[in-house]
């Protein structure tokens, strides 16, 4: 069978990659671009929600206790919910509640911080069986925005399917069983007020069984499920079984409940304030625009919109419907090992079975192991030391690109990152097996090594797969396809391993065999891609983004030629491979060290922007007896990646490193106003000099006490008053009839 000549073995295993990769965007591009069915009279319809999401986004940027959010939204949601009760049935009976709670708790998120808020609105609406209902399902999303942004996508897009949904379900003449709760939150930007308003005030939240919050880290696409439960497997069951066009993966709920995404929704406060349990959906694909000004309606596809609409209800119908809404507390077993295949359905079944099933397929390949143990064979090891050489590698190139100011220039052109980062690991990969094949199993037979390097991967995926499960991780399936599959490969074609002839058989029934497992991670690499690339230009100046995404390629450029190294073995030689990939290296980091990569894009269609944030401050410090021992005022300047302010400083001459300011020792968060306690993410500031702020109404500072606490701490207390315009409304609870 073997040695294969070069022109036949690594080409074949290239164009094999390179067609799967092909059909992993497939699952992403053109599933998504298929029109949905055409709405009936009682489904989803999308124009009606284009039209809502439209009205909406029009009122302008709604940031909380703005006139445009307290007041103009509000009486736009009122209006239309008034507008669909009139035309519902006489199966159901809607009430709306507009809620104005005041209160506080403390979160562990961004480091930890104790939240205050008053008087913060809330549009409550409860479709409910015209003899009522004990129990209900909670929908949530939230219609404020950040500054300056019309938020589209985050989060008015799902007010509007939102509104869309109770249209439609008010007009069905089946009754439904449970209740069903839409909460239009008014301040969920300043870190989930208003949801902790609601689930911890509000007299319906007691009823509340489970809930679907809707929220967005991109701009339209597909809606994933990235968080369930906790527990609750009956949940991610209600999502398979109704969901029209899934999208969900564990691997996305236990990534974000890292903390490595800078980011949280109000599935928290649900779950650890309200003891809910529910599931978290967002867009994620564009997520260049999200927070900014480029959010708009008519960048979120109509067909988003529907299915993300069908989606929904599908779900709220089947939840409202279910007899374990009624009793959820007694189906609390255990976390749900959950994904969804290429788009088309998911597979979910309890973590407990996955545990079972993981060790089963860990140990059947040990034992398959444990055979060859004995043999007199060359060191496996050699897997893991070119990995790490691979990832020491590539990450000094990450740092070498961050060191020389050309951070993010993939940021634009994601095939950059590719070029430079993914050739580097690919390249290094083949060259430490290249050499050891040459010098240290010079003698050896080929055929013999593609067999050890096939046997040293299976050991290594078989001990992450016993380490991962042993660790609790649903993720841990990934590795189980990664152990069974190359095993059931390699019991099938046992003798081509170590036969001559049948070469083209080889390869193609090698290559079938590990179709389903390469197929998948090239379909989860899309997705994670396209979540994390984006999150780069905004993940603050200490993170170099750089080296993040050089080690997820690396880390998938492992996974991927885990079962292709022994290939480098058999072939007859790698060197136009090796030389090809170094080329399109050197290249592309010439390229890169030019400058020709700019990160950004202004490009009205397809926009990549840079985000720098300015705030104009005037600062107060007073010592501990409350006597003003410094005031300055000034422009406050933060670039919110890595790359600072660097792209400007050439074209605004006051703003350089001169102005680079100094870290307040001796005052809280260095001495700048930070809303949120973020200033770990974002330690390279400037303050450039400007005139003083002159409000209309002065805010008066007063210090009220002082005292000495245990651990050398002072508590002070102190008051600030100042005047501002509220705009109030009295609640009231009415019964739309």
């Amino acid at each position: 069978m073997l040695p294969l000549s070069e022109a036949r073995g690594a080409p074949l295993v290239l164009l094999y990659l390179l067609g799967l990769r092909a059909l992993a965007q497939v699952s992403h591009r053109q599933l998504l671009s298929q029109p949905p069915a055409a709405a009936g009279p009682r489904d989803f319809s999308a124009s009606r929600a284009r039209g809502y999401l439209d009205n909406i986004t029009a009122i302008g940027p709604r940031t909380v206790g703005s006139p445009e959010n307290e007041v103009l939204a509000v009486n736009y949601l009122l209006e239309q919910i008034r507008g669909i009760e009139r035309e519902s049935t006489d199966a159901h009976k809607i009430s709306v509640d507009i809620q104005r709670p005041t209160g506080s708790f403390s979160i562990d998120f961004l480091g930890g911080f104790t939240s205050y808020y008053a008087n913060i609105t809330n549009v409550v609406v409860k479709l409910e069986p015209r003899n009522g209902a004990e129990h209900a399902v909670l929908s949530n999303c939230h219609f404020d925005s950040v500054p300056n942004t019309p938020g589209a996508s985050d989060d008015a897009v799902s007010c509007a399917v939102m509104l869309e949904i109770l249209n439609t379900l008010s007009k069905s003449s089946e009754s439904l069983q449970h209740a069903v709760i839409f909460l239009f939150n008014g301040a969920e930007e300043n870190i989930l007020q208003a949801s902790h308003g609601f689930i911890t005030q509000h007299e319906w939240a007691k009823s509340i069984r489970a809930f679907i919050n809707l929220e967005a880290a991109g701009v339209g696409g597909k809606e994933l499920v990235f968080q369930t439960g906790p527990e609750n497997p009956w949940l991610v069951q209600a999502y398979v079984v109704a969901a029209k066009h899934p999208f969900a993966s564990v691997v996305a709920q236990e990534i974000f409940q890292s903390g490595i995404i800078p980011a949280d929704t109000d599935f928290r406060i649900y779950r650890d304030f309200g003891n809910v349990p529910g599931i978290d959906l967002a867009f994620i694909e564009n997520g260049y625009i999200y927070h900014t000004e480029y959010d708009t309606s008519d960048r979120i596809l109509t067909d988003s919109i529907q299915r993300a609409g069908d989606n929904i209800l599908a779900v709220l119908k089947y939840l409202a419907t279910s007899e374990k809404l009624a009793k959820s507390f007694e189906y609390r077993h255990g976390n749900v090992v959950f994904f969804d295949i290429l788009g088309l359905f998911v597979l979910a079944y309890p973590a407990r079975v996955g545990t079972i099933m993981n060790y089963i397929t860990a140990a059947i390949a040990f034992f398959y192991l444990s055979k060859k143990v004995l043999q007199p064979k060359p060191r496996g090891n050699l897997t893991l030391t070119s990995w790490v050489c691979t990832l020491v590698a590539v990450l000094l190139v990450a740092v070498f690109v961050s060191f020389i100011g050309r951070a993010l220039s993939w940021y634009t052109h994601f095939y950059v990152s590719v070029s430079l980062y993914g050739t580097a690991a690919a390249a290094t990969l083949i060259l430490v097996h290249m050499l050891a094949k040459k010098f240290f199993y010079k003698n050896v037979n080929e055929h013999f090594l593609g067999d050890v390097f096939f046997d040293a991967s299976l050991m290594i995926w078989s001990i992450v797969l016993t380490v991962m499960t042993q660790m609790g991780l649903c993720s841990a399936f990934i590795c189980t396809l990664w152990v069974a599959f190359p095993l059931l490969t390699k019991l099938m074609i046992h003798k081509e391993f170590s036969q001559k002839g049948a070469t083209i058989k080889f390869i193609v029934m090698y290559m079938l065999g590990m179709f389903v497992p390469y197929l998948y991670v090239l379909y989860l690499s899309w997705t994670v891609f396209e979540m994390f690339t984006p999150v780069m230009g905004r993940s603050g100046s200490e993170i170099p983004p750089d080296v993040v995404l050089a080690g997820f390629i690396v880390i998938f450029t492992m996974i991927l030629s885990s079962y292709f190294i022994n290939f480098i073995y058999l072939v007859k030689s790698t060197k136009t491979t090796l030389v090809a990939l170094t080329s399109v290296f050197v290249v592309t980091l010439v390229l890169v060290c030019s400058g020709i990569f700019f990160p950004y894009s202004s490009d009205a269609a397809n926009p990549k922007p840079k985000r720098v944030f300015l705030q104009h401050t005037s600062r107060r410090f007073h010592d501990l007896d409350g006597n003003v021992v410094k005031s300055d005022s000034g422009i406050w300047i933060n670039g919110f990646d890595y790359n600072g302010i660097s792209h400007i400083t050439p074209h605004v001459p006051e703003i350089n490193d001169t102005i680079r300011t100094p870290c307040e020792e001796q005052a809280p968060f260095c001495g700048l106003p930070w809303i949120l306690p973020v200033h770990f993410m974002f330690r390279k500031n400037w303050y450039l000099p400007a005139r003083e702020i002159l409000p209309r109404s002065p805010i008066q500072f007063k210090l009220l006490s002082k005292k000495l606490m245990p651990w050398n701490s002072v508590r002070l207390s102190f008051e600030v008053s100042v005047h501002i315009l509220i705009c109030q409304q009295n609640r009231q609870i009415q019964t739309l009839s």
